[in-house]
């Protein structure tokens, strides 16, 4: 419930306030990426990958939800998967799942033939949102991963 919660809290911050601003390069960091991150290393991977499909769903739907829904429906439940699990410690899973996370997207998005992903994609855009997510990401996994629901193992 409290994950839910943060990722939702992260998704209207991001679309209302982040997404607008103008930062250096274009980009801007995924806090709902890092919130399902959070909660999935708080709660286990089963309710992490859960979480992560629910929370990519709201995602495809939120505007401007420029592809097809499922998309991140899809990169969320396995980010929240891998993060779940946790191999590594904190700090390691959380930078290999904003690592992963992005890129899969670009996958996932060339596999379905979208034209707006080109080299350039990879080469500009992905290497900024990964760095400010990076930046970032201490201050939402911490508020993410606060909550009273145990973590389950699996």
């Amino acid at each position: 419930m409290i994950g839910g919660l943060c990722v939702l809290l992260a998704l209207l911050v991001q679309v209302m306030l982040v997404n607008r601003l103008p930062l250096p390069a274009g980009g801007a960091p995924d806090l709902v990426l890092l919130a399902v991150v959070g909660a999935a290393l708080a709660r286990g991977a089963v309710p992490g990958a859960v979480l992560g499909f629910f929370a990519g769903l709201v995602v495809d739907i939120a505007p401007p939800g420029a592809h097809l829904v499922g998309q991140y429906a899809f990169v969320f439940a396995l980010v929240g998967y891998v993060a779940g699990r946790g191999a590594g410690g904190p700090v390691t899973t959380v930078v290999l799942c904003v690592l992963l996370a992005p890129l899969l997207a670009v996958g996932v998005n060339l596999l379905v033939g979208d034209p707006r992903v080109t080299l350039a994609t990879l080469t500009e855009e992905v290497p900024v949102t990964i760095v400010y997510t990076l930046l970032v990401s201490p201050v939402v996994i911490w508020l993410a991963s606060r909550g009273g629901e145990p973590r389950y193992s699996t």
